[in-house]
């Protein structure tokens, strides 16, 4: 004999709900109320539907919420009314740390790691965990993080930075500011009046790689490979002309001023530049272009020209950094070439493919922006 079982599920019946004039007026301005919780206005929203006899599954479908929500909130009002709208009290273990507890790791974490005589360089999260639980707090690594992080501290993490060194910055920076905006003493620049930003990139190594580099294929990136020999270094040298955004480059053995003077020869000795009212050279107080001697030297061989110098240590004033940052990133990372001819190749094949369609770069960094960077430096106190 078979015997047939047919299971069925079965939704619970509604809990039917009743409102009061006084609750249904409380829930009316809570849904209109722009203050209140989103929370607190579906909570609302659902008792009202079920006041008003809808079933379950059509209030859920309107408000886009599963039937569960709305059988958890109906049947909370019915049981204890609006009071069954709020949450429960949570349920879990008491804090464990005092507020001066936290303080004293965030006191720890505001401090050199020397200072508490720890031999190290810098605090990491389990390091001041080691470090509290020497002081009776017994904190774990994650509660330190936690901790830090909610102060927006960040001990293991360092930047670098340099104190302006320069007597003459705020002059000295302005001047190339506004070399920028076209404006030299205080008045605009003329149409054949140009800017060029000029530096050299050393030490280029043509780095030989044991095993031929792998493109890209599905499931991995390019591969290099880490092994190479080394074939030399070389410099290149670059002018960059800032309104037109045109870059002038060659190669040398190693830097100095014979290196230099050519990479000016090159560009001055063309046109527009051969014949300009000015031509202003932008230039770090690297020694093939330092000091009074280095804008004699250039006054001399062309008169039209003039030497801009930046501020000691604030090459990032010289645009000419930006376009090596892109070389460094698009040319030479990775770094694979058999040979420095290699490397020469590339550097100014990429420099013709740069100058067909480059456009001058978007500098924001003005002399209102400078002087409140210094205005700033001034307000901190001495180290």
């Amino acid at each position: 004999m078979w015997c047939m079982v047919w299971w069925v599920s079965v939704r619970p019946v509604a809990e039917p709900v009743t409102i009061s004039d006084a609750d249904r007026t409380l829930l009316v301005s809570r849904v209109r109320a722009g203050s209140t919780p989103q929370r607190d206005v579906l909570r609302a929203l659902i008792v009202l539907a079920a006041g008003d006899g809808h079933p379950n599954q059509r209030i859920a479908e309107d408000l886009g919420v599963c039937v569960d929500t709305v059988c958890k909130w109906r049947t909370r009002y019915a049981g204890k009314g609006i009071e069954g709208l709020t949450d429960l009290p949570r349920t879990g273990r008491p804090r464990v740390y005092t507020p001066t507890q936290v303080a004293v790791a965030t006191a720890l974490a505001c401090q050199m790691p020397a200072e508490s005589e720890v031999p190290l360089a810098r605090w990491s999260a389990p390091e001041l965990a080691a470090a509290l639980h020497a002081e009776g707090i017994g904190a774990s690594a994650s509660t330190v993080r936690r901790w830090l992080v909610g102060d927006a501290l960040t001990p293991w993490r360092y930047q670098s930075w340099l104190a302006v060194r320069d007597p003459d910055f705020e002059a000295k920076a302005s001047r190339i500011l506004d070399l920028y905006d076209r404006c030299y003493q205080g008045a605009p620049l003329t149409a054949d009046e140009y800017v060029i930003s000029a530096d050299e990139k050393p030490s280029i190594q043509a780095r030989d790689r044991c095993h031929r580099t792998v493109p890209t294929a599905p499931g991995h990136g390019v591969r290099v490979s880490h092994d190479y020999q080394r074939r030399g270094a070389l410099t290149y040298l670059t002018a960059y002309d800032v309104g037109n955004a045109k870059v002038f480059g060659r190669c040398a053995g190693s830097t100095g001023i014979v290196e230099f003077t050519a990479l000016v020869d090159q560009v001055m000795t063309q046109e527009p530049y051969a014949s300009a009212t000015r031509v202003f050279w932008i230039v770090d107080n690297g020694s093939s272009h330092r000091g009074q001697k280095a804008i004699n030297r250039l006054a001399e061989r062309y008169p039209n020209a003039v030497m801009i110098h930046t501020p000691v240590h604030a090459s990032w004033l010289n645009q000419v950094e930006i376009y090596y940052s892109i070389i460094q990133r698009k040319v030479l990372s990775p770094n694979d070439f058999p040979d420095l001819a290699a490397v020469e190749q590339r550097l100014l094949a990429f420099e013709d493919r740069y100058n067909a369609t480059a456009t001058p770069f978007r500098w924001h960094y003005t002399t209102d922006d400078l002087n409140r960077h210094l205005a700033r430096l001034d307000q901190q106190p001495a180290a």
